[in-house]
């Protein structure tokens, strides 16, 4: 295609994309109460003790913060609602590019990342609660807690994100095997560097910094890379077995015949 079409069609995709996100928008809004009543249930599963107060109401301070909630929360179910319609968007602009075992490749992250991603984010879901009691337990005693609609909000987005972003990086991993990028031999070599490296990234991605939260983060992320190394190992025992003879060969490289041309000299003597 011409230089021209490809910047139409990506007009044309993004508008499609930019619609179905308004849409989800406007479904974000009618849906904002037991939305807000669900990502609000963590703090107030909280006993009355720890949260210093015996109603789990949060505070605001400026004149615009009830709106400016209403439009986060709008603007995160617009983006789920409508996520089938944008990703599929952004997949039919680039996939005309990929080759066939690319595509193969990209269906197989989509089909474990989403789930992964999932997993992450309703893990999230039940540590923020302890994580919240742990940090508030460190006030001095007689302190309360007065939370804003708008901290509370970041916290909870910042801890579902992070999860579920840190779930899906060891499929990354996978998918880099598979791709032949990346070998077992590697990811064995680095083990412990990469362990230490996915503690640091639990203990500073994590907004509330808590060991409890860390660990939360930390031990599963671990259990998944060292899937992701068994994945890895198998792939490259298989490949090995599978290997082309003439697979290490340049692609100007005169594959070597030598033993076929005897043989072939062979049976014409007979």
């Amino acid at each position: 295609m011409p230089l021209m079409e490809h910047l139409r069609e990506l007009r044309d995709r993004l508008l499609r994309s930019m619609l179905s996100i308004g849409v989800g928008l406007v479904v974000g809004f009618l849906v904002f109460d037991p939305v807000w009543e669900f990502l609000q249930q963590p703090f107030c599963s909280l006993s009355a003790e720890v949260r210093g107060s015996d109603h789990c109401g949060l505070n605001f301070t400026g004149i615009f913060d009830g709106f400016n909630l209403r439009f986060k929360v709008a603007v995160i179910v617009g983006l789920l609602v409508s996520s089938p319609v944008w990703l599929y968007q952004l997949w039919a602009f680039v996939a005309p590019a990929l080759r066939g075992k690319e595509k193969r490749y990209t269906y197989l992250f989509v089909g474990f990342a989403v789930p992964l991603f999932f997993s992450g984010t309703v893990l999230a879901y039940y540590v923020t609660a302890k994580g919240m009691e742990i940090m508030f337990s460190l006030a001095p005693e007689g302190a309360t807690a007065l939370i804003t609609l708008d901290n509370y909000l970041n916290y909870m987005i910042m801890m579902l994100a992070v999860f579920g972003a840190a779930f899906v990086l060891p499929l990354i991993v996978v998918l880099l095997n598979f791709m032949g990028v990346l070998s077992h031999r590697i990811i064995g070599k680095w083990r412990s560097i990469i362990i230490f490296l996915i503690f640091l990234f639990a203990a500073v991605a994590t907004p509330g910094g808590d060991p409890f939260t860390m660990l939360a983060l930390g031990i599963p992320m671990v259990a998944l890379f060292e899937t992701a190394e068994l994945i890895a190992f198998i792939n490259d025992r298989r490949r090995s077995r599978n290997r082309d003879p003439l697979a290490e060969l340049d692609d100007d490289e005169i594959s070597p015949l030598n033993d076929f041309d005897s043989t072939t000299e062979s049976t014409s003597n007979r």
